[in-house]
């Protein structure tokens, strides 16, 4: 471990390793959280997949450096990784998922000047209790969980509370409050006055795309020129698509696949919802809120964290179809709660869950690791609701 920094000491320098090649919200917070280190004047180095979408969406120099490990434990990548930590000499190295934390744990040990070590924390799952994944979050100064959700999951798997800080994640809201909507209406031959239901996600069983086709079941019974647009690729599509088939839903929902527009047609939903059964805090939702679209979410992990419930969108229990339609009528059948509770996400994504948050929460960490105290004190100044 390295020495604990004075008072006065010049900002912390960190390297940070993002290992997937698709892009999902994991990577999307990896690039605001380097942009916004950068725009502060930090040192900031991205080591990120060859052939990634992180990687492509970055501008390239030489502080953007293709590497990714073949497999959990690949030494060859270690070894390299471990060079460049030797070069840089970061103070922090700052890994954003789980295939990172192996590869900077294993180059740790080649190393003699030691920098502490963070990992984010995104997602609900446990961390695994075999001899590498103990051997490996055992070597972590420090854990960012986006929610007091994944907080809790990482207590409960036996991570000290002193090392575990909150931080939620966030989006660029002046941004998408600046896009226009998307033509989502034009492309799918939308009705001009139809209202759209939105969901973005991957199609995978925790998402629960399929409690949202049974809830349009429901819904068109009562709005039967409604439309539900789900954004998203994965291995359920064929389970999904029979399932609206099975329903007779083809003309109400439509699974649009993955789109590199996401942000413009969800600025073109007229509500969003939630429909996850495993959820570490849905940046997809904070993206909603910010194009000031109220939300109906399932009550899982991190969303009752960000859904003000009967304020900016309604909470419903998990897996309760029924629940769901019902809410997403109330909303349809009323312009006005819907216009409120758009405007109160506004403000809500404004006040809590912008990069600017999430940047200063995160150099928190870095300051406290660098200092030798405790990251627990690092948390959202603010109750949940």
């Amino acid at each position: 471990m390295s020495a604990a920094r004075t008072a006065g000491a010049s900002p912390p320098t960190s390297l940070h390793i993002d290992t997937a090649r698709t892009w999902r919200g994991g990577q999307g917070q990896a690039l605001y959280t380097v942009k916004g280190l950068r725009s502060l004047g930090r040192s900031v180095t991205l080591v990120a997949h060859p052939d990634g979408e992180l990687r492509r969406r970055m501008s390239g120099g030489p502080d953007l450096i293709p590497l990714a490990p073949r497999h959990e434990v690949d030494i060859t990548a270690a070894w390299r990784l471990a060079r460049l930590i030797r070069t840089r000499q970061p103070d922090i190295v700052h890994a954003h998922d789980p295939h990172a934390v192996a590869m900077a744990t294993m180059a740790l040990t080649m190393v003699t000047q030691r920098p502490r070590l963070v990992a984010s924390r995104r997602i609900e799952f446990r961390i695994g209790h075999n001899p590498l994944s103990r051997w490996k979050y055992g070597q972590v100064d420090g854990f960012i969980a986006i929610s007091r959700a994944v907080e809790s999951r990482l207590v409960a798997d036996g991570i000290s509370p002193e090392r575990i800080a909150v931080v939620h994640e966030g989006v660029d809201v002046e941004r998408i409050v600046g896009l226009p909507a998307g033509s989502l209406r034009a492309e799918l031959q939308v009705p001009d006055g139809t209202l759209v239901v939105g969901n973005v996600g991957a199609l995978v069983e925790q998402k629960g795309q399929h409690d949202l086709v049974e809830a349009a079941a429901l819904v068109v019974r009562d709005v039967p020129d409604v439309r539900f647009v789900i954004l998203g690729e994965g291995e359920l599509r064929h389970a999904l698509e029979a399932r609206i088939a099975q329903h007779h839903l083809e003309q109400h929902v439509v699974l649009a696949g993955f789109r590199s527009e996401v942000l413009e047609w969800t600025k073109a939903f007229d509500l969003f919802v939630v429909s996850s059964h495993q959820e570490g805090m849905c940046t997809a939702l904070v993206d909603a809120m910010a194009a000031a679209r109220p939300s109906v979410g399932t009550r899982v992990g991190g969303v009752p964290e960000v859904i003000a419930d009967g304020e900016t969108g309604f909470l419903v229990p998990v897996g309760d179809h029924a629940a769901m339609a019902t809410q997403i009528v109330r909303l349809l059948k009323d312009p006005g709660l819907r216009d409120r509770m758009g405007a109160a996400a506004l403000a809500r994504a404004r006040a809590r869950f912008t990069v600017d948050a999430t940047v200063a929460g995160t150099e928190r960490v870095y300051e406290r690791l660098l200092a030798g105290q405790p990251v627990a004190s690092v948390r959202p100044a603010d109750p949940i609701g």
